[in-house]
C-alpha cells in the first residue's frame, strides 16, 4: 500500500451525478406535460424502448459491478489503482452508468430535443474529471494512470485498446 494518501471515497461523484439525475427528471417531467410535443417520435416509438431499455439495464449492471464486484471503496482504501474487471472496459464505470440510465429513460421518453441531454451531461462529465479526479490519480499513480488512460475509455465502456 502506498504511504500517499488515498482519493476521497464518494469522489466528485455527487457533483456529476446528481445534477444529471436532476435534468434528466425535469426534462421528462417537462416533456411529459406536453412541452417540446412537436419533437415526439411517435411513430418509432418501439426501437427507442428497446434501446432505451437496453442502456437502463446495461447502466444498472455497470453500476452493480462497480460497486459489488469491484469493490471500488475498497481500492480506494488501500490506495491501489482500480483496472481489472468492470474497470478494464470503463475508467469511471459508476458515473457511465448514470449517464447510460439517464440515456435510457430519455430514449423511453422518446423526444428528440431530450436526446441533446446526455451530449450535455458527457460534456460536463468529462469536463469535470479532467479537471479533477484525474488529475488526482496522476499525481498519485503517475505512469502507471498515464498507460491505463491510454488504454481504456474514460466514460464510454468499450473493450481495451
Amino acid at each position: 500500500m502506498n504511504n500517499k494518501e488515498h482519493l476521497p471515497i464518494m469522489g466528485i461523484g455527487p457533483l456529476i451525478v446528481i445534477p444529471q439525475l436532476l435534468i434528466t427528471t425535469i426534462a421528462i417531467i417537462i416533456s411529459r406535460k406536453g412541452f417540446f410535443g412537436f419533437a415526439k417520435l411517435n411513430m418509432t416509438k418501439l426501437p427507442f424502448m428497446i434501446v432505451g431499455i437496453l442502456l437502463i439495464i446495461s447502466g444498472v449492471i455497470i453500476w452493480c459491478f462497480a460497486n459489488f464486484k469491484t469493490r471500488i471503496d475498497k481500492y480506494i482504501k488501500e490506495n491501489k489503482l482500480a483496472t481489472t474487471g468492470i474497470y478494464s472496459i470503463v475508467r469511471n464505470p459508476i458515473y457511465s452508468s448514470f449517464l447510460l440510465i439517464c440515456t435510457g429513460f430519455i430514449m423511453v421518453e422518446n423526444n428528440m430535443i431530450l436526446f441533446l441531454i446526455p451530449i450535455i451531461c458527457w460534456i460536463y462529465m468529462t469536463l469535470i474529471l479532467k479537471n479533477t479526479e484525474e488529475k488526482w490519480l496522476q499525481n498519485l499513480y503517475g505512469s502507471e494512470y498515464i498507460d491505463y488512460c491510454k488504454r481504456v475509455n474514460r466514460c464510454i465502456p468499450w473493450f481495451p485498446k
